[in-house]
Formats: C-alpha cells, sequence, structure tokens
C-alpha cells in the first residue's frame, strides 16, 4: 500500500459544482462503486460529506487507468485531478456533484479492503446482529452516518440554547453510591474499599439537587446513565439524558425554557417550527382517554368508560367486573365494519398479549342493528346507551374489555395502537407533544405492602394535596410531569422537595425509617438544612428523542455502539469474563471455572 505521497484533501465528496469546472482538485475516500464502460473505468467515491464520481480514462492517463484495474469496494484511495463538466445526458441529478466528475491523474492506492461483511447498499436488508459486530462498516452507510450526524448537531444546539438562558454545564460523578431509583445498578466493586462497592449512576438526581443547594442556580449536562434492567426498542443499559436542574422556578418556568428548547432544536436540525405551547393533559385524564400515560394524541380511537352505562345490564361477564370494582372500556373502530373474523379474533389474541382476558366486539349494521355473539344478552335499550356513549354508527366496529383498571387500560391502549397501525392513522412526519400533568405521588405495592413513589422520593407533592398524606396517600397528587411525544416519553422531572420536614413526612409515608433515610440520603437530608432553594428539574432521554426525530424504530439506530436486547456488544463481544488476578484484587470469590 501506499503513502498519501504529500496529496492533501483539498475537497470533501460532496464540495464540488459546476463552478470548480478547470480546477485541480484532490479527494480521499472509499470506493463505493466501481463500472467499467468500454475500457473507462468509473468510480463513485465516498466520504462522510457525499460522493463524487471520479474516471479513469486509458486514453488520457494509462498508466493510472491500469493501476485503476485493482480497485475494489471499500478500497481507501486518494485522487487528484481536473473537474470536468458531465455532458448534460448524463448528470444525476439524485447527487449534490451529479453535474460534474474528476478526470483522474494521480491515484494513490492507501488501503485494500476484504470483501465487505454485506453490502453498503441502503435497499439492502442486513440482520441486525451482523450490523452490530461489524458497526464500523455500518456507520459508513449515509443513513447511519446522518444519525450520528443529527445527534452532533442537537446536543450542540441544546448546548447553544442553555447556554444563552444562563445554565451551566457542570460533569457530576460516575463512581457513587447506590441509591434506590427504580431498577438495578451497575456495581463496581472497589480495590482500595474491600467488600464495598461503587454503582454506576441511573441519574445525577441527587448531584443536581446539590448542585441547586449550592447556589448554581442552572444546571445542566449530556450525561451517561446506566440501568440494569430489561431491554426493548427504547433502552439501553447505558444511555444519554439533556439532564437539568433550575433554583426559584415553578412548573411553567420550567415548561417554557423546554419548549423553547424544542423549538429551537427542531428549527436547527430538521428546519421544522414547532407550535408553542404544548398541550396539557392531567394523568387522570390521559389514563381516561387512551389508556396509558405517553398518549399518542396524534389520531383518534379513544377510550370511552363504559362501567356505569353497564353497570346494570344484562350482560352477566361485565356485571360481575363491575361489582368487583373493575371497569368496562370501549374503542370504537369507525369504518371497520369490514373486518373479518380472522381479523377480530387475531386482534382477540393481540390483547390476550397484555392480561386480558377476552375481547368482545359488535359490528354496527343498518339502522344500528347489533351482530355479535354478546348482542343477545343486552336489551334493546341498553344497546342503544351504548351506541350512544359510543357515537356508533353502521359499519363501525365496537371493541370491549372488562376487568381490572390496570388490565383494561393496558390492553385498549395497546390495542389502539394496534388499529393506528393496520389503519395507517400515524402519521410519521408529524410531531405531537403533550404535557402529562398531575400525576400520583404514591402507588401502593401489594408484594412489599407499602407504598411507593410514583417518580422518586424527592418528588413535592401539590399543595393542597398534603393532608391526605395522612389518610389517603394514593389519592396525593405531584408535582411531576412529563413530556411525551408521539407516544413515547421523552423526558420526565418535578418540582423537588426542598424543606427537610417535608421530606421526613414523605419518607414516612413511603415506609422509610429515619435510620434508613439517613443511611441512603443522609448527606442530601443535611444539605436540606442548610439553606436549599426551591428547584426544580428534568431529564430527557436524547436517544429516544433523536430515534423519533431521524425516523427509525429503535433508539440502537441512533447510537454509534449500542448494545444488544441482552446487553452484549457483539463487536468487542462485552461483558467477557476476566483473569481470576483481577477478581482476586477485588477481593470478589466466584464459583471459579477454568
Amino acid at each position: 500500500m501506499e503513502s498519501m505521497g504529500g496529496l492533501k484533501r483539498s475537497h470533501s465528496c460532496n464540495d464540488l459544482a459546476v463552478e470548480n469546472v478547470g480546477e485541480v482538485v484532490t479527494l480521499m475516500g472509499w470506493v463505493l462503486r466501481r463500472r467499467d464502460h468500454g475500457g473507462v473505468i468509473f468510480i463513485d467515491l465516498r466520504d462522510r460529506w457525499g460522493i463524487t464520481q471520479v474516471v479513469f480514462n486509458p486514453e488520457v492517463h494509462a498508466d493510472v487507468h491500469t493501476k485503476a484495474h485493482q480497485l475494489r469496494s471499500e478500497w481507501v484511495i486518494a485522487v487528484q485531478g481536473r473537474v470536468e463538466r458531465r455532458p448534460p445526458d448524463m448528470e444525476n441529478r439524485n447527487l449534490q456533484t451529479g453535474a460534474i466528475e474528476v478526470l483522474v491523474d494521480t491515484l494513490r492506492i492507501l488501503n485494500a479492503s476484504a470483501t465487505p461483511p454485506f453490502p453498503l447498499d441502503e435497499e439492502v436488508e442486513v440482520s441486525e446482529n451482523l450490523r452490530l459486530r461489524y458497526r464500523y462498516i455500518d456507520l459508513r452507510r449515509p443513513s447511519m452516518a446522518n444519525n450520528l450526524i443529527m445527534r452532533h448537531r442537537a446536543a450542540g444546539s441544546v448546548r447553544q440554547y442553555l447556554d444563552r438562558h444562563d445554565f451551566l454545564e457542570i460533569e457530576t460523578p460516575f463512581l457513587t453510591r447506590s441509591t434506590p431509583e427504580g431498577a438495578r445498578d451497575y456495581l463496581v466493586p472497589s480495590r482500595v474499599n474491600p467488600g464495598r462497592f461503587y454503582a454506576l449512576p441511573q441519574s445525577p438526581q441527587l448531584f443536581k439537587q446539590l448542585l441547586m443547594i449550592s447556589g448554581l442556580d442552572r444546571y445542566y449536562q449530556i450525561v451517561r446513565c446506566f440501568r440494569d434492567e430489561d431491554l426493548r426498542a427504547d433502552r439501553q443499559p447505558e444511555f444519554t439524558q439533556i439532564d437539568m436542574e433550575l433554583s426559584f422556578v415553578d412548573e411553567e418556568g420550567i415548561f417554557a425554557i423546554i419548549e423553547g428548547m424544542m423549538q429551537k432544536l427542531f428549527r436547527d436540525v430538521l428546519q421544522i417550527e414547532l407550535n408553542v405551547p404544548f398541550a396539557r393533559m392531567e394523568y387522570a385524564e390521559v389514563m381516561a382517554r387512551f389508556g396509558t400515560d405517553r398518549p399518542d394524541t396524534s389520531f383518534g380511537l379513544e377510550l370511552v368508560d363504559l362501567t356505569e352505562t353497564v353497570r346494570t345490564c344484562g350482560f352477566n361477564v361485565f356485571q360481575t367486573v363491575v361489582k368487583k370494582g373493575g371497569l368496562v372500556k370501549s374503542i370504537n373502530a369507525r369504518g371497520c365494519g369490514y373486518f373479518s373474523r380472522k381479523d377480530l379474533d387475531d386482534l382477540t389474541e393481540y390483547v390476550g398479549q397484555f392480561g386480558a382476558k377476552g375481547l368482545a366486539w359488535v359490528k354496527v349494521k343498518a339502522g344500528g342493528e347489533w351482530q355479535s355473539p354478546i348482542a343477545k344478552f343486552f336489551t334493546e335499550e341498553e344497546r342503544a346507551a351504548i351506541s350512544r356513549e359510543l357515537g356508533a354508527e353502521e359499519n363501525d366496529v365496537l371493541f370491549f374489555v372488562a376487568d381490572t383498571a390496570a388490565i383494561v387500560n393496558q390492553a385498549l391502549s395497546e390495542l389502539r395502537l394496534e388499529l393506528g397501525r393496520r389503519l395507517e392513522l400515524i402519521d410519521r412526519n408529524s410531531y405531537n407533544f403533550v404535557w402529562v400533568v398531575d400525576f400520583p405521588l404514591l402507588e401502593y405495592d401489594h408484594d412489599e405492602k407499602r407504598h411507593v413513589a410514583v417518580h422518586h422520593p424527592f418528588t413535592a407533592p401539590r399543595e393542597d394535596d398534603v393532608p391526605l398524606l395522612a389518610t389517603e396517600p394514593g389519592r396525593v397528587r405531584s408535582r411531576a410531569y412529563d413530556l411525551v411525544l408521539n407516544g413515547i416519553e421523552i423526558g420526565g422531572g418535578s418540582i423537588r422537595i426542598h424543606q427537610k420536614e417535608q421530606q421526613d413526612v414523605i419518607f414516612a409515608a413511603l415506609g422509610i425509617s429515619k435510620e434508613e433515610a439517613g443511611d441512603k440520603f443522609g448527606f442530601l437530608l443535611q444539605a436540606l438544612e442548610l439553606g436549599a432553594p426551591p428547584h426544580g428539574g428534568i431529564a430527557f432521554g436524547l436517544d429516544r428523542l433523536l430515534m423519533l426525530m431521524a425516523g427509525r424504530e429503535t433508539i440502537r439506530d441512533v447510537i454509534a455502539f449500542p448494545k444488544t436486547q441482552k446487553a452484549t456488544c457483539p463487536l468487542t463481544e462485552a461483558p467477557a469474563p476476566v483473569a481470576r488476578k483481577q477478581l482476586t484484587e477485588l477481593y470478589l470469590r466466584p464459583d471459579w471455572k477454568e
């Protein structure tokens, strides 16, 4: 292989245009395609920025042309030559450089390449495991490279915006102590403190509150976080947050900052203007209408609560559920009367994944007549009342689930999304933001037989609900808020507790003793007694946000080197065994097998 031989790149492979005709230029990159047309060799030369066609003509430079016969896909080369205009009938209007080509007089072969493990053509489908194993090849594909370029631009846009609003970017420790935050911690054994462990942070929550107590007023960082949890398309064991905290602020102040940040981000990265303020909905409302606290508001098919309507109906299944304190809810799939029995059976099987014991359905025929296996259990008046509640019309299909509130809401919310996909109601090119507010502060954990924090134990309660802590803690609303985009939670936060007395009350409601609180959070409790200001914050999942902005189905496509759903890295084969000596130095004694 050759060195660059004194050549210096003058342009990228996306720079040249008609204005450069006649110039001598130097390009460097990878061979994307090689075509031999009657002795003339055409190479599509690719770098991060784009593609330029370079030409090796035997009648102009015979020795260079002979050398070019060696070139194959993904070889790394440097070329020098004169920019020429392509004949009008040979221009490639799909390329920014499609009006020109470079006639090469100097070729340096900088490195050869073995046959790539998969083609780099975008239209060729490749298994994700193979893509991750050869991620450095996968990232040469323009779509993947563009995802990382978008990530870079997004981070820069956020930094510019927050800097203009007086935020300070401050790093917080990666090696900290284990605190209960909902998921398992990744633990790091300490060599110099035998038997003790650091934990990688699930979030910088405690540190950013301490920074507010420090008087720094406005903090942010684009930070790596770690959670040892079961993975899915929008989860990774290590992920990135846009994390921030503000002093002397209420919910309105935080909403205004975030909406402005989102406006700038979408304008800078996607050239899209967002309308603000974003919609706001209370938790109770989104659960009633959508069955989930992450509502996709881009389409209808909303849930309708029929519990009171069917309380005394003649259908025993509904009656029994209502008497036990459950719910009966329905979705009107408008215009879906063409669904076959197989379609209906498939949907019944689908909701069964989410705990539903069945899916009752009714096809509405002419004159409001019901066609359904359950129609015979309802009087004419009961059928009319249900149809009225659902706004049923001819050719609609009504779906019903009756069970506990949790099962009904999850089953129907998932059914709603499945119908949205099947009926092509979901517009992937629109961005529908909604703030969800007034979450419950606590929920009862039947396994642990105590209340637990819905968000985290430092979330402030609504002031008018504080008296309920002693009598009906499950009814207390929090000052927490989530920002949801197209049915995916992209960020969440809250106004924090800043007075130790109130924090003690919340710990008591959570069944956390003074000793346990002191052991796990003593440094924060002490700080709250030393002049903590009112403060609040929010954290955004940058990976999830970018997944939506890039129109991808998984966050793995917007992360340079992600893990699989089994938390492994096919590229580096991590996690991997380590030497016995390393474990001994950390005072670990595993059941070792040679």
